[in-house]
């Protein structure tokens, strides 16, 4: 199961990378996130590990197995009976502006259930995080 929003910035995409590459900043401008810590030093790149804290949500693992710098980052969590994949990705657009889109996908038989069971979360979370993320682009922070 599969859950998607997107939402345009009037930003530019390296301004809005900038601030979604820095994970351990989310907690400051969305609030379905209460703390991410990372693993690892240094950029965020393929293998790079992070904790992740949500409210309603059991603290969850996720490591980065996709990363195109400046355009999209995949990451995954599994456990048993779940895998959860996330991905971020933004677009460019004409105008100067970015188009981003955030997804969350629950696989496996565990996985199904969840996603069905906190359908309705992860839809907020989801709309919460696209609009905490372009107000935090467009404004002076």
């Amino acid at each position: 199961m599969e859950q998607s929003i997107s939402v345009e910035i009037a930003a530019p995409s390296e301004r809005v990378w900038d601030v979604l590459s820095d994970v351990e900043s989310w907690l400051a401008w969305t609030p379905t996130v209460t703390s991410v810590e990372r693993l690892e030093e240094g950029p965020l790149q393929v293998g790079s590990r992070a904790r992740v804290s949500q409210p309603r949500i059991p603290t969850t693992e996720y490591a980065v197995t996709e990363l195109e710098p400046g355009r999209s980052f995949t990451w995954v969590a599994t456990g048993p009976g779940v895998h959860t994949t996330a991905r971020h990705d933004l677009e460019p657009l004409a105008d100067g502006g970015t188009r981003v889109r955030l997804s969350v996908a629950q696989e496996g038989w565990l996985g199904s259930l969840m996603g069905r069971f906190y359908r309705g979360l992860t839809d907020r979370y989801l709309a919460n995080e696209a609009q905490g993320l372009k107000a935090r682009c467009e404004g002076a922070g």
